[in-house]
């Protein structure tokens, strides 16, 4: 054995091994850390990686569908921005990436204000982490069901007399109807006033071939060996999130479809869609 390869090794995972709590199970996979190693990022784990590549050799096109969604997610702040929003709540904001919300935000109004929520450590974390010399953006550890905990906690940092902008992405869709999610987004949207702003991405089997819908069952096994299992809706099932409210256009569409700033004919399967509460 190479012992020089061993003493290498041994220092990565002690450096990683520092911005994680003590808490977590650094051997089961997480849909967090999964995301992270899709978008290029270094907080994840071996199971995190292991898992993340099972699921690329499925879906190669896994990673290309995180980014859509993350640009779709830069395109609605920025959009938000432009109707005079500044402030965010973001729900299942998982680990903090290049192009994080307030990074947007602030980039225009160092002013606007930002509350991520996520119920995995390690994003939590390493978010106050970053966030430590920010005073208009923190972190809650809280899960997004909890919703009577988390607007608690985001009233502290975001005033709730002006319009707020609730983004859910990429998140609905490990919440089981089970779990009431479209009873939770109903209580955030009816703490807030006239004039926010709620956004969802959520994933679909609705346009797969018979060949994708195979290959996408064989990515949810994967899924359900994580923190979190996959729950699938249909396009009238995320466009029920946004009852009551105006959907903007171009209504509930793929991710890459909604008001795009660059060309991309790659196929997504993640519905995209942002609603103005009356």
């Amino acid at each position: 054995m190479d012992t020089r390869v061993a003493t290498t090794e041994d220092a990565h995972v002690m450096e990683e091994l520092k911005w994680v709590p003590s808490t977590v199970d650094v051997t089961r996979p997480s849909v967090a850390r999964m995301y992270d190693y899709y978008l290029g990022g270094s907080h994840n784990f071996e199971a995190d990686r292991a898992a993340a590549k099972q699921v690329e050799q499925i879906f190669p096109g896994v990673a290309q569908s995180a980014q859509a969604n993350r640009s779709f997610l830069r395109r609605v702040v920025r959009h938000l921005m432009t109707e005079g929003v500044d402030q965010f709540l973001d729900l299942g904001s998982g680990i903090p990436t290049v192009g994080n919300v307030h990074e947007i935000a602030q980039h225009d109004n160092p002013d606007a204000r930002v509350v991520y929520v996520d119920f995995e450590p390690v994003a939590v974390s390493h978010s106050n982490a970053l966030l430590a010399d920010n005073p208009n953006a923190n972190a809650i550890l809280a899960d997004l069901r909890a919703t009577s905990t988390v607007l608690a906690g985001a009233r502290e940092t975001l005033d709730f007399s002006r319009p707020v902008g609730v983004l859910v992405i990429a998140a609905l869709h490990f919440v089981p109807d089970t779990d009431s999610p479209y009873e939770a987004i109903a209580q955030y949207m009816a703490d807030l006033p006239s004039g926010s702003y709620l956004a969802i991405t959520h994933a679909t089997w609705d346009t797969l071939s018979e060949q994708e819908l195979a290959e996408a069952r064989e990515v949810a096994k994967i899924y359900s060996n994580s923190d979190n299992k996959l729950t699938m809706r249909t396009h009238a099932e995320v466009t029920r999130f946004f009852e009551g409210m105006e959907v903007l256009e171009p209504g509930v569409v793929a991710v890459n479809d909604w008001r795009p700033d660059s060309f991309d004919d790659a196929h997504v399967g993640i519905y995209g869609a942002v609603g103005r509460k009356p």
